[in-house]
């Protein structure tokens, strides 16, 4: 092997480290070059007192198991939840809203971020089943959980908001809806807004909007840290072709620098100085289980992501804004800028939460969730 390949070659490995320990935090969408002792690990990890040390995540029971097949060929996995009490939304709110009575139930459909699953919502879906007052329909993105990837080419915005609506036209053909987002599923329902503004006030009826944004990614780097935002530059050109660099070997780096990948899951998804380790390692799991490759097919697009004038459409109808007030990922002003767009919304700020909002803070964000979707009932 001549010098210069052998010079190529360990730059390749080089960055191929690099994008590996920049994606193995993307759950949370963030890295930094640290450097993490085992040890702190292994200590924070063993909480005598952690609340959620037996939880059972992501193993809730479920009505109906299905494949939703998008426009573009990708099988995407629901899962739907039946209520067990019947709860119908208020006759006169709905004639406000959509010019005639019904008294259809409502269906509430959740929709989760990047690099994450439909587990994200492990704490409202067990509390909202417990109470059997709704029908719940959850779903992985493309590329993520149990759902399929796309064929070729990069992920886009566009592409999840047909999503969105496959999964409608097939788990809900009729009747009220109450969409909510978590990150990138915000911006999902963002995307379906743009394309389809007419389901807004007609059948989606309320809106609900945790820990999202609405533009300006390229601001914060979607949540980098400084260290990684003064090098975006030459990072982004990697992370583009990443594709040509991932497969097993980046994806080998990256499950090798699990321990820094946990260490930094805590410090930039969570607000509370000291949360659950069973928490973060939830959250670090979901992430490790998406594939470095599908990871980098989706960054473009959430670094271009700008929908602001797509929140019109959701001004037809209630919106519920709740952000953590230490989210290191789409910081609080990103929601603030929402609700300049949606100045009817209700906004609420979780105090000592980071992005993951609804896990860390799960009480809070459950109740002021139900009382939002009571207002709607009857």
């Amino acid at each position: 092997m001549s010098r210069l390949s052998g010079l190529a070659s360990r730059s390749m490995r080089k960055r191929a480290g690099l994008l590996g320990a920049v994606v193995g935090v993307a759950a949370v969408g963030v890295a930094a070059g640290v450097v993490a002792e085992r040890a702190l690990v292994r200590r924070s990890k063993r909480a005598p007192e952690d609340p959620y040390a037996d939880e059972d995540f992501g193993l809730l029971a479920y009505d109906e198991a299905l494949t939703v097949t998008t426009a573009d060929g990708t099988d995407l996995y629901v899962e739907i939840v039946e209520p067990t009490d019947g709860v119908e939304l208020d006759a006169d709110f709905v004639a406000d809203v959509t010019g005639a009575m019904t008294s259809l139930e409502p269906t509430l459909v959740f929709v989760h971020g990047f690099c994450l699953d439909m587990g994200t919502f492990h704490f409202q879906r067990k509390e909202l089943t417990r109470r059997g007052d709704y029908r719940m329909v959850f779903y992985d993105q493309p590329g993520h959980g149990h759902s399929g990837k796309l064929e070729s080419g990069e992920y886009e915005l566009p592409a999840l908001g047909e999503a969105l609506k496959s999964v409608l036209d097939e788990t809900v053909p009729e009747g009220p809806i109450v969409l909510i987002g978590h990150s990138m599923g915000g911006m999902t329902i963002m995307a379906f807004a743009e394309q389809h503004p007419e389901y807004f006030g007609d059948r989606v009826v309320a809106t609900v909007l945790m820990s999202t944004s609405g533009g300006r990614l390229e601001e914060t780097k979607f949540g980098l840290p400084a260290l990684i935002a003064k090098a975006g530059a030459p990072l982004m050109p990697l992370v583009n072709s990443a594709t040509r660099l991932s497969g097993g070997v980046i994806d080998r780096a990256r499950h090798a620098s699990s321990d820094l990948a946990w260490l930094l899951t805590r410090r930039y998804g969570f607000g509370d100085v000291k949360p659950s380790p069973a928490l973060v390692s939830y959250v670090e799991e979901m992430n490790s289980r998406t594939s470095t490759e599908t990871v980098a097919r989706y960054l473009r697009t959430l670094y271009t992501h700008a929908r602001y004038p797509a929140l019109k459409a959701l001004r037809s109808a209630p919106a519920l804004v709740i952000v953590g007030d230490e989210d290191m990922i789409t910081p609080v002003t990103h929601s603030e800028e929402i609700l300049r767009h949606l100045p009817d919304a209700e906004f609420v700020k979780v105090p000592a939460s980071g992005h993951v909002v609804m896990l860390e803070h799960a009480d809070e964000v459950n109740a002021v969730l139900i009382a939002f979707l009571e207002k709607l009932t009857a």
